[in-house]
Parts: C-alpha cells; sequence; structure tokens
C-alpha cells in the first residue's frame, strides 16, 4: 500500500525544486505525496532561513505538525516528522533539542540520502545529517519523475563563496558548486520531452555557474544557455538569482543574441550607498552596478530588471539611504523586493552594535516601497495596448480564462480556450495593475497552435 508524504515547502525557488526531488527519491520506497499532512505518513518541512523570525516559524509550525502525529498515533498510525533545508542545517542538534519528537534533521546537501535516513530513524531514534557530503548529491539522485508542467524550475548551481556579511547562504548551502553541463543539459531534454517549454536555472549564484562541459573544458552560464536554447520544444530561458560580480560579457551579449533568454533579469544590488555596499562586502560600487545595467540594456534594449534591497542595515545613515533611492531612480525597476534588515545568527553583520532604530526601519522601508511600486505601476501600464507572447500555465478564476507569464515575468489574465493551456499564444493587453496584466487570446494564433 503507497504510504503519504506531504512536504510543505518555504522561501526560494531553489527549496521547490530540492521538494519535487525528495520526493522522487521517495517515491521507490512506497511515499506518494499528499496535499495535506492530516493523514500523511511523512511530513517534511522544507524550510527557508532568509526571512525574519524563519526559525521560529519553523517550531511553530512543527507544534501544529506534532497535534497530527498525536492524533494518528492514538489510531495506530506512525508519522515520520522530518525538517529539511537551511533552518535545518542552521540549527542542527539545536533542533532536536528544542523538538525532539522531530525525527529526521536534514541539510539541503543530504536530502539523496533520506530513505537512508529514514530507516536509519525507525532503528535508532532521530537523526541529525547537517554536513556536506564529499560525493555530488546530484549524482546520486534519481531521474525526476514527475513532469513540472509548462514551466519548470532547474539547479544548476549551488552555495556560495562571496560571505555577504548579512548572509546565511554560505553557512547553509556550503561552498559553490556546478553541476556537469551534460547533466543539466539531459534534465533540460527531459523537462522539453514532458511539456515544459519553460525552464528557470537556479543556483544562489546562478550565474558564478562553471560546471564540466561535455568537451572537457569548463562551461560559464552563457554557453549553458545556448546549449539549452538549442533544445527542441524549449522556448523560453530564465537564470536566477545572479550577482553583479558574476555578470560577465558572454553571459551580457548572451542576452542580445539568444531569443529564448527572456528579457527580465533578477540582480540584487542590495543598497546605493557605497559605504554599506563595502560594510555587506557586496564587492562592487553602486558605479559598478550601473555600468552594469547599461552594458545590459545597450545588449538587450527591451530588458527589465528586478532587485533586492535591505532598508535599515547597521550604521545605514539618511544620505546612505537617500544614495539608494537615487540609484533606484537611475535604474527604473520592473519589480523589486525590499526588506528590513533583520540578523541572521552566525553572520557579521549580527554582531554589529550600531543597529538603526525599527521606526527608522520602517519609515524608509515604507519610502523606497512607494518609489518601487510606482516603477512596477508605470511599467506594467506600458504593456497595455501592446501584443506579446503568453504562455499560459493554469486556469484562471473566471471561467474561460487562462493564466501565464510575459516574457518580463508579468502575471497574464487572458480570455482564451482551455486547448491554449501550455502553449505560448500571442496576446493583446488590455489593462494593467500594479502586480498583473490582462487582456485576450488573439483567436487566429490559438487555433494555429
Amino acid at each position: 500500500m503507497k504510504k503519504k508524504l506531504f512536504i510543505k515547502t518555504y522561501g526560494c525557488q531553489m527549496n521547490v525544486y530540492d521538494s519535487a526531488r525528495m520526493a522522487d527519491v521517495l517515491a521507490p520506497h512506497g511515499y506518494a505525496p499528499v496535499d495535506a499532512p492530516d493523514d500523511a505518513d511523512m511530513v517534511i518541512l522544507n524550510t527557508c532561513h532568509i526571512r525574519e523570525k524563519a526559525a521560529e516559524k519553523v517550531y511553530s509550525e512543527l507544534g501544529r505538525i506534532r497535534l497530527i502525529r498525536e492524533r494518528r498515533a492514538a489510531l495506530g498510525r506512525k508519522t515520520v516528522i522530518a525538517v529539511a533545508g537551511c533552518v535545518a542545517q542552521a540549527e542542527g542538534e539545536e533542533m532536536r533539542a528544542r523538538a525532539p519528537f522531530v525525527d529526521l534533521v536534514l541539510g539541503p546537501q543530504t536530502y539523496h540520502r533520506l530513505p537512508e535516513m529514514v530507516a536509519r530513524a525507525a532503528r535508532a531514534g532521530g537523526v541529525v545529517a547537517t554536513d556536506f557530503p564529499v560525493e555530488a548529491k546530484f549524482d546520486e539522485l534519481p531521474e525526476a519523475s514527475a513532469p513540472q508542467g509548462p514551466s519548470a524550475f532547474l539547479t544548476v548551481q549551488e552555495g556560495c563563496d562571496k560571505f555577504c556579511t548579512f548572509c546565511v547562504v554560505p553557512y547553509t548551502r556550503g561552498a559553490e558548486f556546478s553541476r556537469p553541463a551534460a547533466q543539466v543539459l539531459a534534465e533540460a531534454r527531459k523537462l522539453a520531452a514532458q511539456g515544459s517549454a519553460e525552464i528557470t536555472l537556479l543556483g544562489q549564484n546562478v550565474n558564478a555557474y562553471r560546471g564540466a562541459g561535455p568537451d572537457g573544458e569548463s562551461w560559464g552560464l552563457a554557453r549553458l544557455v545556448r546549449a539549452l536554447a538549442e533544445i527542441p520544444g524549449l522556448a523560453r530561458l530564465r537564470y536566477t538569482t545572479s550577482h553583479p560580480r558574476d555578470m560577465d560579457a558572454a553571459l551580457i551579449a548572451a542576452h542580445g543574441e539568444v531569443p529564448a533568454l527572456m528579457p527580465f533579469l533578477h540582480l540584487p544590488v542590495q543598497s546605493g550607498s557605497d559605504r554599506i555596499l563595502a560594510a555587506m562586502n557586496r564587492g562592487h560600487r553602486a558605479a559598478d552596478y550601473l555600468a552594469l545595467v547599461e552594458r545590459l540594456r545597450r545588449a538587450r534594449p527591451d530588458l527589465a530588471l528586478s532587485s533586492d534591497f535591505i532598508v535599515g542595515f547597521p550604521g545605514e545613515t539618511e544620505a546612505d539611504f537617500e544614495a539608494t533611492l537615487a540609484l533606484v531612480r537611475a535604474v527604473d525597476f520592473a519589480q523589486a523586493f525590499s526588506f528590513k534588515y533583520s540578523p541572521r545568527p552566525g553572520t557579521p553583520a549580527a554582531l554589529a552594535e550600531d543597529r538603526v532604530p525599527e521606526e527608522i526601519k520602517t519609515a524608509r522601508l515604507h519610502r523606497l516601497q512607494a518609489e518601487l511600486w510606482e516603477q512596477q505601476r508605470r511599467f506594467n501600464e506600458s504593456k497595455v495596448g501592446t501584443v506579446m507572447p503568453v504562455l499560459l500555465e493554469k486556469p484562471g478564476r473566471h471561467a474561460g480564462q487562462l493564466v501565464g507569464r510575459s516574457p518580463w515575468l508579468q502575471p497574464v489574465h487572458l480570455d482564451a480556450p482551455a486547448r491554449a493551456m501550455g502553449r505560448i499564444v500571442e496576446a493583446r493587453i488590455g489593462a494593467a495593475t500594479i502586480n498583473s496584466l490582462a487582456g485576450r487570446a488573439l483567436v487566429m494564433e490559438v487555433a494555429a497552435a
């Protein structure tokens, strides 16, 4: 009889990919995914350490899962509880001490060992696996089984060597590692054969990709992108997340020369102040970032940019914040993510004493977000009246409606027939909000697809 597996995923797209691969690892051992934890034989919380109070939110969720476990135990049913991902990596044995009912605590580099860990936990109690194994995780994983749909994620790089002073990733994901190009291409071909017309390449520093090529040379991300673009049925490529220091000339050129590479780039800058960027150990100045944006837009004039911003980093003055606003106005972003600084245990910035008061951080965040939201609104409204290709991914909330993505990653709600699902259709945009576009599929193009 099949055992039921529930995985709750927190955070980034890489965790979404990892959760799917954990399901693949457990499938040969009789586990089938379900949509709720209430009657699951195994529950995995795949955690993220980026957001504020991430660990406390996981412990709160564990309290709810524990009640489910106790209810099932009263009926003679066993529930295995596992915590995976970056919070698990950071907490380690402490998690077992605080929540001894958790059977497995495993870091993001060890989930290929899940079946072995489940067996060990059944024999000898709780298991904590937060090491960084010698073997390459991706070499040990089975082939991905379940189709991801019209748009798929594919991890090509993990880890980070940058050691930004606010970030836990180097400690939870380890050093930068790139998958061999042949392995990535094989997985991409399978995704395309299963109906994925778009693939987003994932990595903590994805443009730091340096994978062994089938020709014996080291491939950068640009060369990988060019090879992926030749796969039949694969019409769209994206990648995230990038670091400005790893945006080389070859990758900039690819944005202008590879039609499948979509005109949207997430390029985090974090601050517009050189003083704060130095304190963050970002390794670039504001002028470097602006020059890079100029080079990218020369290569691809319709390129839209998104970014990440941290407000209220220790020591940030009003002048530093005004420099951030100046950079935002100079770039004109299509989208951005912005947060108040909050310390992550174990990072250098967490030890800083010159903290910015909470009320100042809040006021600055509101000012920054007002500027970013206005830029996003203007960008979306600029698409009204245009015709663009939209990859339709799922049903909309209303009858006769499908939802897809524009080349610039905007959600697009279309009046379109159900047979257009999974296709790229030409659509005329009739309306825009701050978060999405709306329009109708052009009937001739849908009928011909």
